[in-house]
């Protein structure tokens, strides 16, 4: 059977309104305190960016992760056996072949469902999927899972399904956020069905800062490179130049902020808004949090969410979990 039979490409209509660019720098960048929603960081020169942070010594996140997947994947598949694996923020699903290649030696023939905003990096790795695995089917789905998940094309045969959100991206949500993502995910989830989640641990404030400030640069350049996105869609005179990046560790909310400081006064204006604000020296625009956790942080948000732990994999030192939940 060629490949492409065995990829079907879904578009998931949201549930409700998702905001855009301009309704966002309304609501938030107008008037202070001023903040970013973090998901306009990735165009494409903030997606290479990305990838080049995940490259530095600094940023432990992404490869701490894939290698606790590495090691953990064959236990969370002989536990689960999917019949269905549905990931949230798919992007290249690099890290979920970890998870595929556990089914594959384990004889389970699961379904793999991706949800991704990037469509083409989502059928690009789905092509890639197939043809290395012969046995699979994959439904990718293109859509903004923060419209809501009611819509997803699901299969209803009863088969268990493994949700998945790696990334440590749960802890770019408020808290109150986080919760409501939880709670969609879980009217989803059928008895017998699991959700593996990917959350990063708080841990000495140096290592968390310097890993998102790395030496190279990468990450400041990342940050400023939102200013190149607000003013190329909106007609923007932001002087990227005028800003400084700043990291973070608030102790008392445990989560990193990542900030646009101000280097000098200036105002700003944007001609699609036909609005703009003046900027004080010293003031900043939050563009980022990423939440940190302890085991009792993960527990009691789990039991909130009416959730519970099946396995808990820890990377050395607690510096990464991996957290196989179930409906309590």
């Amino acid at each position: 059977m060629p490949s492409d039979a065995r990829v079907v490409h879904h578009g998931v209509t949201p549930t409700r309104r998702i905001p855009s660019l301009i309704d966002d720098v309304r609501a938030s960048l107008l008037q202070a305190p001023r903040t970013l929603p973090p998901k306009y960081f990735y165009d494409d020169r903030g997606s290479q960016l990305f990838e080049a942070i995940c490259e530095t010594p600094e940023y432990y996140p992404t490869r701490t992760e894939d290698a606790l997947l590495a090691q953990a994947s064959d236990a969370i598949i002989a536990r689960v056996a999917p019949d269905h694996l549905i990931e949230l923020g798919s992007g290249s699903s690099k890290k979920t072949r970890h998870l595929i290649a556990a089914c594959h030696r384990a004889g389970v023939a699961t379904r793999y469902w991706p949800f991704e905003v990037s469509s083409q990096i989502m059928l690009d790795a789905a092509d890639a999927l197939v043809d290395d695995y012969p046995w699979l089917r994959v439904d990718a789905m293109s859509g903004d899972y923060t419209g809501g998940l009611s819509n997803l094309p699901l299969a209803e045969d009863g088969g268990r399904r493994l949700f998945v959100f790696l990334g440590g991206t749960l802890g770019n949500f408020e808290p109150e956020a986080a919760a409501a993502m939880l709670d969609e995910i879980g009217a989803l989830m059928n008895p017998g069905d699991a959700l593996l989640l990917g959350l990063d641990r708080v841990k000495d404030p140096g290592v968390l800062e310097a890993a998102y400030d790395d030496r190279a640069g990468h990450t400041a350049a990342f940050n400023r490179n939102v200013i190149n996105v607000l003013n190329r869609e909106l007609g923007g005179d932001m002087p990227i130049e005028a800003y400084g990046h700043q990291a973070v560790f608030n102790e008392e909310d445990e989560r990193i902020e990542m900030w646009l400081v101000a280097q000098q006064a200036h105002e700003v204006y944007f001609s699609a808004l036909d609005a703009g604000f003046v900027m004080q020296a010293g003031e900043g625009i939050l563009t980022e949090i990423s939440r940190k956790f302890t085991r009792q942080t993960i527990d009691d948000l789990l039991a909130r969410c009416d959730m519970a732990a099946m396995d808990h994999f820890e990377a050395e030192n607690q510096a990464y979990s991996l957290i196989l939940a179930t409906r309590a």
